[in-house]
């Protein structure tokens, strides 16, 4: 009893280094480091900030339009006298939730989906992979624009318009990652601890997500940041044509509407550029965080 118990500490222990050894590589890593950083830094100014400006989203101000930035109004004032700051870091509120929300949901259908359809192959196989063929061979920015503008012309309230982005998101998003997870799926279900899976009498599903699932999570973790990073691109791109987040509600890429304006574009930088800078920034944090993590937990990777 005493080398069971030995074995199984030290079982523990292996284990426990495996984790410990995973992330000491990942704090190793500088630019993930780096981009954590900045992420929280997003986070904290997207949703602490607003409650200690001094200022409301659409507290307006008709004798400070177009107000350069100062020590009162740091990035300046908008069109209507609103600061620029609040509604920056409101919008970053609206920003990353929608990119974050559509990336949970294309993940959960899509690695779902994808493992149904690899796992049982045939019809269901079928039926699940021309879905996700039909999705794919329509392109997604004009199949977005064609469902905002439908929104648009039957007058959906903003309210609602901000759930409604995040399930367009996920629609467009789900069928390249069920592509994905049917492929890794496809190969693992051969291995040989699948076949002493079957061999064991265990479930269907305890299979799919206990054995299956988990040996993709490499590949899930690139996929979830990358469509992170889409997802915010998407919104602020339909944002920035006006079918998606209107206003009264501020996000980064109705505020980069502004940039339409050639006077504007010119004479008032600071209308268009702290939104612009935020996107930038935060997609790329984004992908090479979730790039460093993938290399982290791959355990493909050389010296793992």
């Amino acid at each position: 009893m005493s080398i069971l118990k030995r074995k199984a500490s030290s079982g523990r222990k292996r284990s426990k280094s495996i984790w410990e050894q995973s992330f000491r590589r990942l704090f190793k890593n500088r630019s993930a480091v780096f981009s954590a950083c900045i992420l929280g830094f997003m986070f904290l100014f997207s949703f602490v900030g607003p409650l200690i400006s001094p200022y409301s989203s659409n507290g307006i101000d008709v004798t400070v339009m177009k107000h350069p930035p100062d020590f009162t109004h740091w990035l300046g004032t908008d069109i209507y006298g609103r600061d620029v700051m609040t509604r920056l870091m409101l919008a970053g509120r609206i920003s990353l939730t929608v990119g974050l929300a559509s990336m949970v949901l294309s993940l959960l259908l899509g690695s779902l989906l994808g493992a149904v359809s690899g796992y049982y192959g045939g019809i269901v196989d079928s039926i699940i992979m021309r879905i996700a063929d039909i999705l794919m061979s329509i392109p997604s920015l004009p199949l977005l624009i064609i469902i905002a503008a439908m929104l648009s012309e039957f007058k959906v309230p903003t309210d609602y318009r901000l759930y409604i982005v995040m399930l367009m998101l996920s629609l467009v998003g789900w069928p390249g990652l069920a592509r994905l997870i049917r492929g890794q799926i496809l190969s693992l279900r051969e291995q040989m601890y699948m076949k002493a899976a079957d061999v064991l009498g265990l479930g269907t599903w305890r299979k799919i997500f206990h054995h299956l699932l988990p040996n993709t999570y490499p590949l899930l973790i690139v996929v979830a940041t990358l469509s992170t990073a889409s997802g915010i691109l998407s919104e602020s791109t339909l944002s920035f044509l006006g079918l998606g987040v209107v206003e009264p509600t501020s996000s980064w890429g109705n505020m980069i509407t502004i940039a339409n304006n050639l006077i504007d574009f010119q004479k008032h930088p600071w209308l268009w550029i702290p939104p612009g800078a935020a996107i930038f920034i935060t997609v790329v944090a984004i992908n090479v965080l979730g790039d460093a993590v993938r290399d982290v937990l791959d355990p493909k990777m050389k010296g793992r």
